[in-house]
């Protein structure tokens, strides 16, 4: 099945169920689901027809000639008990925190570099990260105490997991960041489990080293598998979500992958993404 997200301001299921119906020459029939999002609606196309990558790509651009609509294909509704992976930075949050940080060591170009080539995939994830923490020694330790508190939730983020919580879902967050952040994070929105990478210190400063197993694409895909084992969760009810080439693996171990706001290098290797509604259309996923 197909589920389509417009903005409740600018949806049109008529207009919809029409556009649906000529690219497919047989009469579609969609169905509005209850409203669980604050800003946006959400309309199924309940097909037995799985669409292909070609043909979603297809269908999404010609339906964002008319308005900003996503659309992301299931097989099956979650049921209550699900297992929901994320991504953190440019996915939980808007900003990259390492960005941050090096903005505070006056290195913002020199880390930024490095970040986008990480992200877009055409760098060693793990040889990024240890160039980009080099750059951040004799920082203060209490950065992070201000630093979180200027980090922004994407649209929808406490809306979705106050959600998941009400439906006794499990939730984790497996972030190429750092454990200072994470250790904040989960406990604001009560997280189950977290992976991040700890900066090594002495004293009150930073070392610009990082000591440990790195949090790459392969541990955070190992993690998902790791959980899924511990929770004994089917993979059909397992949502994991990124923006990143350095989430690929996770999504594709999942039962429902999707790209958040997704760069290019995840994009072209996946189906299902979200390119503008809030995060809490998640919640959609679920049956009523």
């Amino acid at each position: 099945m197909i589920l389509f997200f417009s903005p409740k301001n600018d949806s049109d299921p008529q207009r919809l169920s029409e556009a649906l119906s000529d690219r497919f020459k047989q009469p579609v029939f969609i169905e509005r689901r209850s409203e669980v999002s604050k800003d946006y609606v959400c309309d199924v196309w309940d097909t037995a027809h799985t669409l292909s990558r070609e043909e979603l790509v297809y269908l999404r651009q010609e339906l964002q000639r008319f308005r900003k609509i996503d659309l992301i294909q299931i097989s099956s509704f979650l049921r209550n008990g699900a297992l929901f992976c994320f991504d953190m930075d440019s996915t939980l949050i808007r900003e990259e925190v390492i960005d941050e940080l090096a903005r505070y060591a006056g290195v913002y170009e020199e880390v930024a570099h490095v970040t986008k080539e990480a992200m877009e995939g055409n760098l060693n994830f793990q040889e990024a990260l240890r160039k980009r923490c080099h750059y951040l020694k004799d920082l203060p330790v209490s950065i992070f105490d201000e630093l979180y508190f200027k980090l922004h939730p994407n649209h929808g983020v406490p809306e979705l997991f106050k959600g998941l919580k009400s439906k006794n879902a499990k939730t984790a967050v497996f972030s190429g960041g750092f454990t200072d952040i994470l250790e904040r994070f989960k406990q604001e929105y009560s997280i189950d489990e977290i992976r991040a990478n700890y900066l090594d210190r002495e004293g009150d400063k930073l070392l610009g080293t990082v000591s440990g197993t790195v949090v790459d694409k392969n541990i955070k895909r190992d993690s998902l598998l790791e959980l899924q084992s511990r929770f004994q969760m089917e993979t059909e009810n397992i949502v994991a979500v990124g923006d990143g080439a350095n989430d690929q693996l996770m999504l594709e171990a999942s039962g429902i992958g999707i790209g958040f706001h997704a760069k290019e290098g995840l994009k072209s290797n996946i189906s299902n993404w979200i390119d503008f509604a809030s995060m809490d259309v998640l919640l959609y996923l679920f049956a009523e």
